[in-house]
């Protein structure tokens, strides 16, 4: 279990297309109340873009960070309804979310685009958030490793083992992503331990032991406490159960109490 004590927990809440500016902000400030001035591990929210402000003013004076849900790749430009980094940093997120799968298939974001937006995170001071899954027809044609390797390699490539330190990976199965089915925590453990391994090869040795990777997929208060048991699991990227305070608040509660 010595692997988890080195890595801080870390949990995530994944707003996607809900809460207007004035619902995240009461959902954040009663969320704020929840975990109070110390919560017990480190915890971020990620809400659409315009509630972004609302938000910001909710958590202020809160150790709570914030995050946003993608930024494109270029500083500026010419680019119709796109924000960047830098806008990004300047409303105050401190986290940004790379390459979700709902982005990569149904947006059609490909493995180079994702390693351009973590390069664009680090490069506006943004900690990325890097998603990372495989669909279920991958997972049932033996080629989850396979997808993994791909997607580590493609966006960790040429990276020092200082930067890649700076960021936080999400492992979520796709096909567990807002269908109620969740990876079993072997599952999971195997996942991360490649991510891991291959963080090794392409950044350098020990670079896997330093990342943290959460788990990411249908992620729930009941179901939090086993996959959080698993020491290769650091916290977690939730969705759904993070719209609602008190079930995300019991999350957060699970992922610090397995020491």
């Amino acid at each position: 279990m010595s692997p988890v004590a080195r890595r801080p927990r870390f949990v995530a809440g994944n707003w996607k297309m809900h809460k207007t500016a004035a619902e995240g902000g009461a959902l954040a400030r009663e969320l704020v109340a929840h975990l109070g001035a110390r919560p017990p591990c480190a915890v971020a929210l990620c809400p659409p873009f315009t509630a972004l402000e609302a938000v910001r003013q909710a958590l202020d004076g809160s150790p709570i960070g914030l995050g946003a849900q993608n930024l494109h790749p270029e500083p500026r430009g010419a680019f119709t309804g796109e924000i960047s980094g830098a806008m990004l940093a300047a409303a105050g997120c401190r986290y940004v979310i790379v390459g979700h799968s709902e982005r990569r298939h149904g947006m059609g974001e490909d493995d180079a685009l994702v390693a351009r937006k973590l390069r664009a995170a680090r490069r506006d001071g943004l900690t990325p958030i890097v998603c990372v899954g495989e669909t279920l027809s991958e997972r049932d044609q033996g080629l989850t490793a396979d997808v993994l390797v791909r997607q580590i390699r493609s966006a960790y490539d040429g990276l020092a083992e200082a930067e890649a330190r700076e960021t936080v990976i999400a492992y979520e199965p796709v096909w567990a992503i807002g269908t109620g089915r969740v990876a079993s925590p072997e599952q999971a453990c195997e996942a991360h331990r490649i991510i891991r391994a291959t963080l090794d090869r392409v950044v350098g040795a020990g670079a896997g032991a330093n990342v943290c990777v959460q788990y990411g997929g249908s992620v729930n208060a009941e179901n939090a406490p086993r996959l959080f048991a698993e020491p290769e699991l650091d916290g977690a990227l939730v969705g759904g159960a993070s719209l609602e305070a008190a079930s995300f608040f019991r999350i957060v509660a699970a992922a610090a109490a397995v020491v």
